[in-house]
């Protein structure tokens, strides 16, 4: 069934969102039909259709939707009259989540971070780090990158390079410092050599920062992978010059990139960690700012929220810690299948080494480079008629982006590499015939 036939048989049942829902609304857009039911990689239509999922909550359903072990755990809970909220209140759900926090993935990886629940979401992660690092250091400049992004609050949203998203904010954005990610400037440039320089200068006009903040990769902003040794050197530059370093794991983290923690292959320990999405693992609202001991001097409630006491998201987490990553069989497979979409990915670039730029990413978070929006977004279309649902990232949203569920199945995944491959080659044939 094609886009504009599914548009047309979906018109009244979607009447109410047209009339009724804000013109702020993107994904729906992309793809135009009323999904009623999820289970694992797969979206149900109400027209009956089913759809490979390659977005998974932008990175938030890594675990698949209603996993059944997350699930069980979830209406067990429910079904014993288990507190919902609980504001920042000791509850069991929330003990058990951090005796298996602490356990799981704090101890093996000898770091000892205090556990901040901020508010539920990733943006809100962010802001808490941001005053955090301000308080601590005395100092408000904070150093963010070329392509990152944050969020979409203030705080956040000063970080972040997108124009479009910044446009929106309607205030001048401040206390933020831009420099070029690994890369910017091509592989000859060692941006780090350029930060230290500028920050060694007492006449560079850089003000000395309270943190830098770091996507090991960046999600939304093209998929750009920072080598382990840039990462290293910005770690050792910001220790240097007395700020914080923050790694902002929020799309990168929870498996995407193949641990749990994006940076554990590089090495480092940041000063603080953020996470959201898929820390829940069911998609419920959850985010976590995790500071060294030394840097908790929050006063009580100076930062909080109403629904940072989500005990629903702390059982299904509990329950997604248990079932995967109590050994390292979880890493194993995501390492397997990642190689699986890098190789297909790779095969589809050389076909086309003339219009893909090549594959970006790192881990089951990769995506294929294919030099406009324009040509991505027909890829996009043609994948969705398909019956897959992908979505792009970058700068001019160039980019064709998977993130497929971690858990996805070895025949559902090749299926939808070949959606991808048939939608590009068909997408790029278009550019041959105008050209012609």
């Amino acid at each position: 069934m094609t886009t504009s036939a599914i548009t047309a048989s979906n018109k009244n049942s979607r009447g109410i969102f047209e009339r009724r829902e804000s013109a702020v609304r993107s994904y729906a857009r992309n793809f135009p039909v009323k999904f009623v039911k999820a289970q694992g990689e797969t979206l149900f239509a109400e027209d009956g259709e089913e759809y490979i999922d390659f977005l998974a909550g932008c990175s938030s359903l890594n675990y698949g939707h209603n996993h059944p072990k997350l699930k069980e755990a979830l209406t067990d809970y429910i079904a014993s009259d288990g507190l919902t909220h609980s504001l920042d209140m000791e509850t069991d759900a929330k003990e058990e989540f951090l005796e298996e926090f602490e356990r799981t993935i704090l101890k093996p990886r000898k770091l000892d971070y205090m556990v901040q629940f901020t508010g539920p979401t990733g943006a809100n992660a962010v802001e808490a780090a941001l005053k955090i690092a301000r308080k601590v250091t005395g100092r408000t400049n904070i150093i963010a990158f070329t392509n990152g992004f944050h969020g979409c609050t203030l705080g956040a949203l000063a970080l972040t390079g997108n124009s479009h998203h910044r446009g929106g904010a309607g205030v001048p954005l401040g206390g933020v410092t831009r420099m070029p990610f690994d890369g910017y400037h091509g592989d000859g440039v060692d941006t780090a050599a350029q930060i230290d320089r500028l920050l060694s200068d007492p006449s560079s006009g850089v003000d000395a920062p309270a943190a830098f903040i770091v996507e090991t990769v960046q999600g939304e902003g093209g998929l750009n992978a920072a080598s382990f040794e840039w990462l290293r050197a910005i770690q050792k530059i910001a220790r240097k010059h007395g700020a914080l370093f923050i790694v902002d794991d929020i799309q990168a983290g929870i498996g995407r990139t193949g641990s749990f923690f994006s940076f554990e292959p590089a090495g480092i320990e940041p000063d603080i960690v953020t996470l959201a999405k898929s820390l829940s693992g069911y998609g419920l609202p959850m985010a976590l700012t995790l500071l060294k001991r030394d840097l908790d001097i929050w006063k009580p409630g100076e930062h909080n929220g109403t629904f940072r006491g989500n005990c629903h998201a702390f059982v299904t987490a509990t329950a997604a810690l248990k079932t995967f990553w109590r050994d390292d069989t979880f890493v194993k497979e995501i390492k397997r299948k990642a190689s699986i979409v890098k190789e297909r990915f790779e095969a589809i670039a050389a076909k086309h080494d003339d219009d893909i730029a090549g594959v970006k990413g790192r881990g089951m978070m990769l995506g294929l480079d294919v030099g406009s929006g324009e040509v991505a977004s027909r890829v996009v279309k043609e994948c969705f008629a398909n019956g897959l649902v992908i979505e792009t990232s970058g700068a001019d949203d160039e980019v064709v982006k998977c993130l497929a569920p971690l858990t996805i199945s070895d025949e559902n995944l090749k299926r939808a590499l070949t959606i991808v491959e048939r939608a590009v080659d068909k997408a790029l044939s278009k550019n041959v015939k105008a050209a012609a």
